[in-house]
Parts: structure tokens; C-alpha cells; sequence
């Protein structure tokens, strides 16, 4: 399924409108869930994502969580997300800030099995094909991949919410190599709650990739049970990505 999504997700990226916000300023406020209005379609520049294998999709909507608006995600054996074309500078803009809150974790699922690569919640980053930032081996397989499936990514980074394995993991995906899972959080000992994340997606893309990491072209939310057949019940809020001295400046005040 990982592949599709990267497919999916690139397609749209390539018919969506060429700049959906310009870079400015400290913060990039790319998932403004807050501001949407509760019983809205979809929060504003983002589209749904779905497989054409996958026929029971994930139902998204805007509800009020105690004082925000929040995006609700079921799964229930389905798959499917919601994604955004962006264009962003990892290196200018490395920070990448979100919360999000999951009613359960998963039984069944299992990072490094493709039987198991379910999440209650994921925060899904796509990179553009940069020829000039990418080694030599890995345009061999670009190359290679885009001739049987067409336009991909060239990398993708999954943060994850998972069940077994350790936070701060990188998992190569079950599927592709072209896309690293990162384990976020683990366990059920959060559930329920709100959680406030922060990452470096430059240094996790250069972790991950071994490689400088090309311009970020899309972003998706995704909760998602096909595999395991279970059932999830996941809450967005709002993604920011920033830069490294207001990163750094939020975390003195601490």
C-alpha cells in the first residue's frame, strides 16, 4: 500500500496548482486545522487520497476537540488519507511540528512486515527528484522504478504512532526502500491523550537516506487498518514547519 500512496501522492502533487503558498517568514503554517469550521468538507488545500485497490477508505471530518478543530480520522479495515502539494526547503525550513492524539493503537500490525503496515496515525512526507542531491546508485533505481510505475517520489519519510517498535527507529518500509519509517511514539501508554511532536525532517532525511534531502513536494495524514483489519480512531492537529532559531527560541522559553 506504501507504494500506491507514493504514487498516488505524486500524481496529484504533479496537477496541483504550482505554488500553494510562498516561503516567508519563521513559521509555515501548512495544516491550519484550526481555523476550519467544524462540518466543512475538508480543511482548505487539502485533497483526499485514496487506492484504487482499497475500496473501504478512512472517513476524515472537522469536529471540535474541547477548544479546537481538529481533524477526526476512522479506520475500520480501510485506507485512505488526505494530502497537500507544498514546496519547502528542508534546510531553510527543517522543523516540522504537529499534534495528535489516537483512541487505540493496533493489535496486529508490524513495521517490517507488509501484512502489518497499519498505523492509527501517520504523518507522511514526500521529496521531490532532485538529480543534484540524490547518489548515483539511487537514480539508477529512480530511473528504474519511474519506467514501470511512472512519476514517484524519491524519498518519503512516515512518522509513525506504532504498536512494537522502539521510538526513535528507522525502519526501512516493507515495500520500498524509497520510503523510511520513523517511530514516534510506541505503546498504548499515551492513548488517549494529546501529543505535541517536533522533528528534524533535514536530519532525518539525511539519517535515513544517507543523502542531502531535495525540496519536501507533499505532506498526508493517514490512519489506516486494510492490512490488519482492525479499527482506529486518530485525531490530527494543526502541522507546522519551521526554522531552526524559532525551533530553537520556543524551546528556551521552556
Amino acid at each position: 500500500m506504501l507504494v500506491a500512496t507514493g504514487l498516488l501522492l505524486a500524481t496529484w502533487l504533479l496537477i496541483a496548482p504550482a505554488s500553494l503558498w510562498a516561503q516567508g517568514g519563521t513559521v509555515l503554517e501548512v495544516g491550519k486545522f484550526s481555523a476550519s469550521e467544524v462540518g466543512t468538507a475538508l480543511p482548505e488545500g487539502w485533497k483526499p487520497l485514496t487506492f484504487i485497490k482499497i475500496p473501504k477508505q478512512t472517513v476524515y471530518e472537522l469536529v471540535k476537540d474541547g477548544d479546537a478543530v481538529v481533524v477526526k480520522a476512522v479506520s475500520d479495515a480501510s485506507a485512505s488519507g488526505l494530502i497537500k502539494a507544498v514546496n519547502i526547503d528542508p534546510k531553510e525550513y527543517p522543523i516540522v511540528r504537529w499534534r495528535w492524539k489516537v483512541e487505540n493503537i493496533l493489535k496486529h500490525n508490524d513495521v517490517t512486515r507488509k501484512d502489518g503496515d497499519d498505523f492509527p496515525a501517520r504523518l507522511y512526507i514526500t521529496f521531490a527528484y532532485d538529480p543534484g542531491k540524490v547518489s548515483f546508485g539511487k537514480k539508477l533505481k529512480f530511473k528504474a522504478g519511474q519506467a514501470i510505475f511512472g512519476d514517484i517520489p524519491i524519498g518519503a519519510l512516515n512518522y509513525i504512532w506504532d504498536t512494537h517498535a522502539p521510538v526513535g527507529a528507522i525502519v526501512e518500509n516493507a515495500y520500498t526502500d524509497f520510503a523510511q519509517m520513523v517511530v514516534v511514539e510506541s505503546g498504548a501508554q499515551k492513548v488517549g491523550l494529546w501529543v505535541s511532536e517536533e522533528r528534524n525532517i533535514y536530519e532525518d532525511y539525511k539519517k535515513a537516506f544517507d543523502e542531502e534531502p531535495p525540496l519536501i513536494n507533499g505532506i498526508a495524514i493517514m490512519t489506516d487498518t486494510d492490512n490488519t483489519k482492525e479499527r482506529a480512531t486518530a485525531y490530527y492537529g494543526d502541522i507546522q514547519f519551521v526554522q531552526v532559531g524559532k525551533s530553537a527560541a520556543r524551546s528556551g522559553e521552556k
